[in-house]
């Protein structure tokens, strides 16, 4: 009865937990509100000391200005310490002024002079305190009396560079001396870039060149783009810093440690890296004492670094790559903020293949003497009045140049490939061969600069000759088969060495070559190229070159280009002996059987040296492979198919365009196949006959005589060997460029066909025809001679102008009189109005040549080649040099071989071998006959002064010998009578008053059976001299 209910107790409990909730929300009031107030006084507090404060400085800085009160250390350094007490971004102002007057009371020497620029200005005054508190020789504590107080302060000012070291200091340093000096007109002042590299060297200098602190400066001051340059250029004291502490020597032995020198390269990446590169390189240049006293770890040095940089240096543009100005494209990211200083590391890297450096690297091999002989004075050449005295002043200076004429190098072996010296010269090879695969852009200044001294490429080759027991070949050879590092440098020293030769004899002409004999002498190149013709062949036909890959296969491509090089220079103007660069050891046979069952280094050996197969074994593989494609075309007639004839009526008077209009539309293959011509005389009649071959060879040879006459224009003659090439002004035939792919046509036909026919080209349009001109290695100016050789002295004279080629008054254009009208051809766009100058004359020359050869008739060119290629196959000329398709086309320049055309000639009317006019005409040929009448007889048979290539027994049709009594208008072939009296000599009457006649078709010579010797001899002397032909008889 007296106990509480069971709600009210829950009511109770509720209040009183609501109850102390409450007092305790108070508390927490209560405690906030006096957090709060303390946090505003001292918030207000602090505004107001700092306004004081500020205030106080302020007043302080006002009355040092106004000059009521004098500063002193005391002062200042009260001032100082309540400044940075306060510093916040508002205080800027303050701290300027602070750090003014801390160097005022200095009393600070040499202090930068600031530029314009605000921002410039503090940068120079913070450059100052900092150069002034890492140094105490400035301070005025330390004069007199305070000198004992020395040690302590630089201890200090140590301590003040470590700090600054941990807070990035050199980082900072980087920054700043990039933008101001990675720009096309540096803006830091000379005052401000010595105040840089001055705090940049000071913490290096006193912790005694520690291994962290060269690795800082490295990274973040030495890859500065140039600052070499700009330090050698602008601070010279600077660089005087640099000798005095012997850092170049420092920097080469720390990076000599391959970790060392990788991490220093990681943490700059390629862009840098080359920076770096290019400041060491130029410290070497500058430092030519220490270049030469650390040679061995310099050339390690740059290697390993060029080394890194090319690992990312790509041959294509990808989504993973970037263009650079020097490394080309390249798969790391690219720092474009560089560019604007890249001309300018560029430069430095010159350094490395300029002389001074060349010859300190290269001293052992450039301190080789040659031995030399008494000199030989130069042979007598052939010349013309108009150019005898410049050949004779030529001949002077080459006399004079080679006062000492030194004997030819050749292999002799006796050098230890594993001697110090042998070492050095590899791994500086070594480092050549790598900047070359590495600054892509540069390859070609990085050659030029390596073949500047005229006696290094000698003297190196001399070296090469040295090494190994017997010297050359056989050491390379058995290097191919090695993996070992002292091969691969071996290698590399043979692939430099025909990189630069292969450069150098590219951009020597004729006289610097053949008369001057710059670099090498004649003999030496005769000797270079059979080491370099065996060395090829070897790689190919042991089998190195098919597992080639990476540095073999480059090795490979160096050597097989300075192999054709000399070649193709030998093809031109022949300077190697009688089938020098024939292998006797290799079977023509065997090479064919292996070709027939496609073994890879047959093939190879094709492609890449085919002059190592006589002449003759290449002209039937060629024919092989014509009647090979005949063959799978259906054009060969066959027991059970006979191939399509393409049927064409010609009118004689308008031959060339019955020919274009009927043979233009004809399919290819049409083309290839078999054509039967039918004439059609004057009178409008079909001539009588059956086409076997014979018509058509006719057809071939009297179209090709006509389009290729001068007076049509669509060809020109060469000036002095009058030989042809297409003429430039060959548009005033409406439809000129299909008449030079009908050209093209034809003689792709005739060669096809194997019509010998009596073209000469200008070998310069023939190697446009092969392709040669697209060839890294191919040079205008060495075809310009086979054009116009008067032009070519001219222009090569310009390029031997001692004086000042500005006064010759020339322009980049060539003026031309076209039809009477002076036409002026810019060479460049702008040309006319641009001079020639001592600095762009080999511009120059190359582009007159280009020009002439090339721009004048590029669409000419383009026509015939597209007509020739249509049906011969430009790989199947892949074998043949210029002059050798030259021969394909016109037939063998070789004497006429008597003996083989007798064995192969056919007789009908009654004649044989033994008859007597027969063995008459056989002796009037050998005996009383010279060649050029000889030459003479076969051109007035066959159409061609040339015999065939491969001999009489490929001539088709075959050379035959009729026996005629009438006169060709009344000769109706060969009858029993008329065999009978031909085989017995008995005549109708006597023909002594008859020409022998021809039929070209046919190569056939009608004979009259004459009663004397001298008859037949004059007789055929008149026929040939007159070149009758069909029309007297």
């Amino acid at each position: 009865m007296f106990s509480v209910p069971q709600s009210s107790k829950s009511e109770f409990l509720d209040k009183a937990r609501q109850a102390r909730e409450e007092r305790k929300g108070q508390k927490e009031k209560e405690r906030a509100a006096i957090i709060i107030q303390a946090l505003v006084r001292r918030f207000i507090c602090r505004c107001r000391l700092q306004k004081q404060i500020r205030k106080e400085i302020d007043d302080y800085f006002q009355a040092s200005e106004t000059g009521t009160s004098k500063r002193n250390a005391l002062s200042i350094f009260k001032i100082a310490r309540k400044l940075l007490f306060i510093y916040c971004q508002e205080d800027k102002m303050r701290f300027e002024k602070l750090c003014r007057a801390i160097l005022a009371s200095m009393e600070v020497e040499n202090e930068p002079k600031p530029d314009i620029l605000q921002d410039n200005k503090l940068v120079t005054l913070y450059l100052t305190m900092l150069v002034t508190f890492t140094d105490t020789s400035t301070w005025r504590i330390v004069r007199g009396k305070g000198e004992a107080l020395r040690p302590a302060l630089t201890r200090i000012c140590e301590n003040i560079m470590g700090h600054l070291n941990q807070k990035g200091f050199y980082s900072i340093l980087q920054i700043l001396l990039t933008n101001g000096l990675a720009r096309s007109k540096p803006s830091l002042s000379k005052g401000t870039l010595t105040a840089i590299f001055t705090l940049s060297l000071r913490p290096v200098i006193a912790a005694h060149f520690s291994e962290n602190l060269l690795r800082s400066f490295l990274i973040h001051i030495m890859s500065v783009p140039a600052i070499i340059t700009h330090l050698s250029g602008l601070t010279p004291e600077c660089m005087t810093s640099i000798q005095t502490h012997d850092l170049l020597r420092k920097f080469i032995l720390f990076l000599s440690r391959e970790e060392q020198c990788s991490d220093i390269c990681v943490c700059l990446e390629g862009s840098h890296t080359l920076c770096l590169l290019g400041n060491l390189i130029h410290l070497g240049y500058l430092n030519e004492k220490v270049l030469e006293e650390e040679a061995n770890h310099f050339v390690k040095d740059l290697t390993d670094m060029l080394s890194y940089c090319q690992r990312y240096v790509s041959q294509k543009k990808s989504n993973l790559t970037h263009w650079h100005q020097v490394l080309g494209w390249f798969s790391q990211t690219v720092d474009y903020g560089l560019n604007e200083s890249m001309p300018l590391v560029t430069k430095q890297l010159q350094h490395l293949w300029g002389v001074p450096v060349i010859r300190t690297l290269f001293s052992d091999v450039l301190s080789k003497k040659l031995e030399s002989q008494e000199p030989t004075p130069p042979p007598p050449q052939p010349s013309t009045s108009q150019n005898n005295l410049p050949v004779k002043n030529l001949f002077k200076r080459a006399f004079q140049k080679s006062a000492s004429v030194r004997n030819i190098l050749k292999p002799v072996g006796g050098k230890r490939v594993d001697s110090a010296e042998v070492q050095k010269v590899c791994s500086i090879c070594v480092l050549y061969q790598t900047a070359l695969s590495t600054l892509t852009q540069i390859r070609l200044q990085i050659l030029t600069g390596l073949t500047h001294l005229d006696d290094l490429l000698p003297k190196l080759w001399a070296f090469i000759c040295e090494l190994g027991p017997q010297g050359g070949l056989k050491l390379f050879m058995e290097c191919l088969n090695n993996d070992t590092e002292e091969s691969k440098q071996l290698l590399a020293m043979l692939m430099l060495f025909c990189d630069c030769s292969r450069h150098l004899i590219t951009i020597l002409d004729d006289i610097e070559v053949y008369e001057e004999q710059t670099s090498f002498k004649i003999e030496e190149l005769v000797t270079i190229s059979s080491f370099l013709n065996t060395f090829v062949y070897k790689m190919i036909w042991d089998g190195i070159l098919e597992n080639a890959k990476g540095e073999k296969l480059e090795l490979f491509h160096s050597v097989h280009g300075w192999l054709m090089v000399l070649y193709e220079r030998d093809c031109r103007r022949r300077f190697t002996p009688d089938d020098h660069w024939l292998r006797k050891d290799l079977k023509p046979s065997l090479l064919f059987q292996e070709l027939e069952k496609g073994k890879k280094r047959a093939q190879l050996l094709l492609q890449y040296i085919p002059h190592v197969i006589p002449h003759k074994n290449r002209v039937l593989l060629f024919r092989n492979i014509v009647t090979k494609e005949k063959e799978s075309l259906g054009l060969v007639e066959t027991s059970s198919a006979s191939p399509h004839v393409t049927h064409i009526t010609i009118r004689r008077s308008r031959m060339l365009e019955d020919g274009y209009d009927q043979l233009r539309r004809l399919p290819v293959n049409s083309i290839k196949g078999v054509i039967r011509v039918k004439f059609v005389n004057d009178l409008g009649v079909d001539e009588a006959g059956i086409d076997q071959d014979g018509v058509f060879k006719e057809f071939l040879e009297e179209i090709i005589k006509k389009v290729f006459n001068p007076a049509l224009n669509l060809f020109k003659t060469t000036s002095g060997n009058e030989r042809l090439y297409p003429s430039p002004t060959s548009y005033i035939h409406e439809n000129h460029l299909q008449l030079f792919e009908f050209v093209g046509k034809m003689l792709g036909k005739a060669v096809y066909e194997g019509i010998v026919v009596d073209v000469p080209f200008a070998s310069f349009f023939l190697s446009q025809v092969l392709g040669h001109h697209h060839s890294t290695f191919y040079s205008s100016i060495d075809e310009l001679p086979s054009l116009d050789s008067e032009f070519y002295k001219n222009l090569t004279s310009i390029k031997r102008y001692d004086g000042d080629v500005g006064d010759l008054g020339l322009t980049l254009s060539y003026d031309e009189d076209v039809m009477g009208q002076l036409v002026c051809h810019e060479l460049i766009p702008g040309g006319k109005t641009m001079p020639v100058t001592n600095e762009n004359k080999i511009s120059y020359i190359h582009l007159m040549a280009h020009f002439r050869m090339h721009t004048q008739i590029k669409e000419q060119t383009a026509a015939f080649i597209r007509g020739f290629r249509s049906i011969i196959n430009p790989e199947w000329l892949h074998m043949f040099s210029t002059p050798e398709v030259q021969r394909l086309i016109s037939g063998d320049n070789a004497e006429i071989d008597l003996d083989d055309l007798k064995k192969h000639t056919v007789y009908y009317g009654g004649f044989h071998s033994s008859h007597r006019v027969i063995i008459w005409l056989w002796d009037i040929l050998s005996s009383d006959f010279n060649a050029e009448e000889r030459a003479m007889f076969l051109k007035f048979v066959t159409s061609c002064s040339r015999p065939p290539l491969l001999g009489f027994a490929y001539l088709k049709p075959p050379f035959s010998i009729r026996c005629v009594e009438v006169s060709d208008d009344q000769d109706t072939g060969d009858t029993l009578g008329s065999v009978l009296r031909g085989f017995f000599t008995i005549r109708k009457r006597e023909p002594g008053g008859r020409l022998p006649t021809s039929s070209t078709c046919f190569n056939l010579l009608k004979l009259p059976n004459y009663s004397k010797k001298s008859i037949l001899r004059d007789k055929l002397r008149y026929a040939i001299s007159m070149n009758t032909g069909f029309e007297l008889s």
